[in-house]
């Protein structure tokens, strides 16, 4: 990916803050509105890819790219049931991994990236999943995107995860021009505080399920509608 934001220096922290004194055209107003209609309608809001560390999650995450989290929940229990850590999962063989994860797609692919991200873990770190973006990003099959993810909900070190939903919405809402994830994401950054970035992540893709969906969006039960650029332009 072109044009990434700054990667951090040392183990455990969190991308590179952008200099807080860069304005931005967004109104602050409508910024903490959006955030406080967000707790109001999503306070729950959190990590659906079913884990119990960050192994497990990373896997996840891996299985999850074009691929519905509901999916990768229902094939996940059997995975780790059968490879629970890295070095059971970087013994395992390519094919019975792809057995497994054949119902999640592109299963070649995400089968050899598993099993490679689980021997670098084995071999590099102690079989531990680092707490770092920049080696997280290094790794097979592991975007910007899903190291966000993994640092986030596994190590609490904020960061904003820029999917599909987290893209469109913030479009629509016009916190961002760009369709460019590195870019979106430093948009983000500049907007809302690094104590919400997860939890925004999270409410946002949960809002792009539930309502502000690609093609159909359901404006009329969109408590974000009265911030929203989109809704302006495609009246109901």
């Amino acid at each position: 990916m072109s044009d990434r934001p700054p990667s951090p220096k040392k183990p455990g922290r969190s991308p590179l803050l952008p200099k807080t004194e860069e304005s931005s055209p967004v109104a602050r107003s409508k910024v903490e509105r959006i955030l406080a209609l967000l707790n109001e309608h999503y306070p729950d809001a959190d990590c659906s890819l079913h884990h119990v560390d960050p192994f497990q999650l990373l896997t996840a995450t891996i299985l999850s790219a074009q691929c519905t989290d509901e999916r990768v929940n229902m094939v996940t229990p059997a995975l780790f049931a059968r490879y629970p850590d890295a070095r059971a999962m970087a013994e395992a063989s390519v094919e019975d991994i792809e057995a497994i994860i054949r119902s999640t797609g592109f299963y070649h692919n995400k089968a050899r990236n598993i099993k490679a991200c689980s021997s670098i873990l084995v071999d590099r770190f102690g079989s531990e999943v680092p707490a770092d973006l920049e080696i997280l990003v290094a790794l097979p099959g592991i975007g910007r995107k899903t190291a966000n993810v993994i640092l986030g909900n596994a190590y609490k070190i904020p960061g904003i995860v820029v999917d599909t939903h987290v893209g469109r919405i913030s479009r629509r809402l016009g916190l961002t021009h760009h369709k460019d994830p590195a870019k979106v994401e430093q948009d983000l950054m500049k907007l809302i505080p690094p104590e919400r970035w997860v939890l925004f992540s999270h409410q946002l893709i949960l809002h792009g399920r539930r309502i502000c969906q690609a093609r159909k969006p359901k404006m009329a039960e969109c408590p974000l509608e009265p911030y929203c650029d989109y809704a302006r332009s495609h009246p109901h």
